[in-house]
């Protein structure tokens, strides 16, 4: 039975649609926001899996690329591994779904998000997570409590309910959260350093627009009227419980005393091998025992935390781990940064690359480019154990985003700083909060480089514990606090405000006057931890790291961008295996020139500038004879700029022949005595050097076509094989036509005399992109 649901929420229509399209699937629901559809679909395996004690649930988020009109790229013309985006939308939806199923329930579910048509303006992603709670909802599997989601926009300070992409480019926050009827259950946020009065609004708005949304939901179920699987409770027996909680109490409270983690580790698995080992193999009570042993273990910590008042570390519920830093901690990286709170340690470094370097993103919207990329490792033996080593975890690039996300509001434009800006975080150890160390220790790192950052950030992640009406927040969690506690509430900002949230909430959900409290008690541990930062490095360094590229900006003619890169690339490639520089031309006429040494960047620079040169009227050149032509010469006086020498400029006698003054190949000094903008001719004088330095018959006598003397032909020499003559005679040196000297000019030196470098004399035909280069309004070479 097909069951449709409309509401208006920001302005505009969404729609829920259910048994219309795969009524195969346990449930399905079609997702319409303006032109953006989604489809969620839900299913569950009926008999549930032996022998686990965790929920087997799997979200996938798909993008088709037909959805915008357009065909995937790659050798197979087809969608494959889910990109970054995908990953990120995916662990967007299993965030606030995972928390709200049965204790008991183990069955393989699994949600599938695909996106159908993507208007490019309304995000698919908030479509994904209102799709998989109506799903689940509308399905057999045991998921009872419907989810809203909304996203929060703050645009010209007012807020906005689902901004479009339009607004989204002007907004200083982009909030996403989810709710529940009773509170809030998932908030991811980034924001231009918003202060916490303003994300707290922010969140209480969301809360309120996502109660349509539930009730939509609410009817769509009803009139489906759809039966749910009944889960069977785990049922233990009492007096096993008893007996294992006589026997491991005691030293499990011990043990969670334990300050260092791996000794901590290590008396944990040797007190629950050593329980489970009492019992026979295969048998239900080593299942019951390793159970209760982790229930055990559970009630203690949070005992410790509601009755006796303590962590089990020692610290108050405010107070911060030691913290340590370092920064130039590797001797040939461009910058990096060592950053230890308690137990967690991350070393994170910093490069810097051409503008060229960017990262690629093909994505629904469109082709853009990355100017900064952080990436998150967290290898094995971070937490001691032994794995194999894969490709980036759906984890670690989530960590990697949060930190991303966090860094990315205080970073230089491009404009003041045009590098591509590249952290790795490897995380060396962790005990909880390895992506706010991330944060730190990418904020220090970029200090380190000499990025011009705006401000330092620090990041901190919070905890809460719930029983009953009372809660607890602690500052600064640590592993087991993140594993037993209700919520994981990790912020991040500058003293200026915040610029990345994160929370998951275990329970079902909290009200924004705890996260209020929340906020206010994070604001003091960022403070702390950042005055921790300042002791170790308290501004940006002012020079780049010695292995750094340097960059020169030049700023040229569109139309010399075809002279500066050649046909096919030709010149510009030249340019870069002469200068040894790095070359990025962009469609503004903008070049960056980037090389760690200077005399590179120099030498590239003075290449380009010759290049692109103007003649100016009343200089003087050395030019090339290029071609002979009955009424003159071309002469190449510029690398892209040839002008001719006509035949009456040559001499200042008649030429009958010019074949009989110049050659090709021959260089010549020359003047430009005039520049025809409207089509680029330019006109050569050599007869207008040679009047400079006295070339002319003295006392007014007759001129060279006369046959007169003078002071220019006494200096001559009789052409080979004949006696003296008053014709025209070739010098007996190349130099005494050249004409006055340059005084270091940088025309003066060709490119003849640089290793035998050679301008072509053809510029090619295309002036944009020679050879076929890559698209996007840059080019590397």
């Amino acid at each position: 039975m097909k069951v449709h649901e409309d509401i208006q929420i920001g302005g505009k229509t969404l729609s829920l649609t259910a048994g219309e399209l795969a009524k195969q699937a346990d449930g399905a629901v079609m997702v319409r926001y303006g032109d953006t559809v989604v489809l969620v679909t839900a299913c569950g395996q009926r008999e549930p899996r032996e022998g686990i004690n965790f929920l087997p649930l799997t979200v996938d988020y798909r993008e088709y690329t037909f959805s915008a009109g357009k065909i995937p790229g790659g050798f197979f013309r087809r969608e494959g591994r889910p990109s970054e985006s995908e990953v990120l939308v995916s662990r967007l939806i299993d965030r606030p779904l995972r928390p709200l199923f049965p204790k008991d329930y183990n069955q393989e579910t699994q949600v599938i998000a695909s996106v159908f048509s993507y208007d490019l303006q309304n995000k698919p992603d908030i479509l994904g997570i209102i799709g998989a709670s109506t799903a689940l909802y509308i399905s057999p599997v045991p998921f009872n409590k419907p989810l809203g989601a909304v996203r929060i926009g703050r645009v010209e300070d007012r807020f906005v309910v689902n901004p479009s992409n339009e607004e989204m480019g002007k907004s200083v926050l982009d909030l996403i959260a989810v709710s529940s009827e009773e509170a809030i259950v998932m908030v991811e946020a980034g924001a231009k350093e918003a202060g916490h009065e303003l994300i707290v609004e922010a969140l209480d708005l969301a809360w309120k627009e996502a109660q349509p949304i539930i009730e939509m939901q609410k009817k769509i179920a009803g009139s489906l009227g759809v039966e749910k699987w009944e889960v069977e409770p785990f049922q233990i027996p009492e007096d096993l419980k008893k007996q294992i909680d006589e026997k491991v109490r005691e030293p499990i409270s011990r043990s969670l005393a334990t300050e260092v983690k791996k000794e901590k580790s290590l008396q944990f698995d040797e007190l629950k091998k050593s329980l489970i080992e009492e019992f026979p193999e295969d048998s239900e009570e080593r299942v019951y025992a390793s159970l209760v042993f982790d229930e055990i273990k559970q009630e203690i910590f949070r005992e410790g935390i509601f009755k006796q008042k303590k962590r089990f570390d020692g610290r108050a519920f405010d107070e911060i781990r030691a913290i340590s830093g370092d920064v130039q901690f590797l001797p040939r990286t461009h910058g990096s940064a060592l950053f230890t709170r308690g137990e967690t340690q991350a070393l994170v470094t910093a490069t810097l690359g051409a503008t060229s370097d960017a990262q690629i993103m093909d994505q629904l919207e469109g082709e853009w480019k990355r100017r900064f990329m952080l990436h998150y490792n967290f290898p094995p033996y971070s937490v001691g154990e032994v794995k194999f080593l894969r490709g980036a975890s759906r984890r670690e690039i989530g960590h990697g985003a949060l930190a991303h996300r966090a860094l990315n509001p205080v970073l230089p434009d491009n404009d003041e700083f045009p590098y591509t800006m590249r952290l790795v975080s490897d995380i060396l150890e962790s005990n909880g909060s390895s992506s706010m160390a991330t944060v730190c220790g990418g904020s220090l790192a970029l200090f380190d480089c000499g990025v011009p950052v705006r401000a330092a950030v620090a990041g901190i992640a919070m905890g809460l514990l719930k029983e009953g009406e009372e809660t607890i927040i602690l500052s600064d969690i640590a592993g087991e606090e993140d594993h037993y506690g209700d919520m994981d509430f990790k912020v991040a900002g500058t003293r200026n405000g915040i610029t990345a949230l994160q929370m998951d909430i275990k329970i079902t959900g909290v009200t924004t006057e705890l996260l209020q409290k929340a906020l206010d008690q994070a604001r003091k541990g960022l403070d702390h931890i950042l005055d921790a930062m300042q002791n170790v490095i308290s501004e940006p360094r002012l020079e780049l790291s010695p292995y750094a590229p340097r960059i020169v900006t030049m700023k040229i003619d569109v139309d010399k961008i075809r002279d500066v890169i050649g046909p096919g690339g030709k010149v510009i490639r030249m340019i870069v295996e002469e200068s040894k520089a790095e070359i990025d031309v962009e469609d503004d006429g903008t070049i960056l020139i980037y090389s760690p040494h200077e005399e590179s960047l120099e030498k590239a620079r003075k290449m380009i500038e010759e290049i692109v040169e103007e003649p100016e009227i009343g200089k003087t050149y050395l030019g090339k004879v290029v071609s002979i032509v009955d009424f003159g010469a071309f002469v190449q006086i510029l690398p892209a700029v040839q002008g001719l020498l006509h035949i009456s400029e040559i001499a200042n006698y008649r030429v009958n022949q010019v074949s009989d003054e110049l050659s090709v190949g021959e260089e010549v000094a020359v003047k430009v005595i005039d520049v025809d903008k409207a089509n680029g001719k330019v006109r050569l004088s050599r007869r207008a050097l040679l009047q400079d330095r006295g070339g002319e018959r003295s006392g007014g006598g007759p001129d060279r076509s006369t046959g007169g003397g003078g002071n220019y032909r006494s200096r001559r020499t009789p052409p080979r094989g004949r006696g003296h003559s008053s014709g025209p005679q070739r010098s007996q040196s190349r130099n005494d036509r050249r004409g006055p000297s340059r005084n270091g000019n940088r025309s003066d030196s060709g490119y003849n005399q640089r290793g035998g470098f050679r301008y072509p004399g053809s510029l090619g035909p295309d002036p944009r992109d020679p050879g076929g280069l890559r698209g996007g309004g840059r080019k590397k070479w």
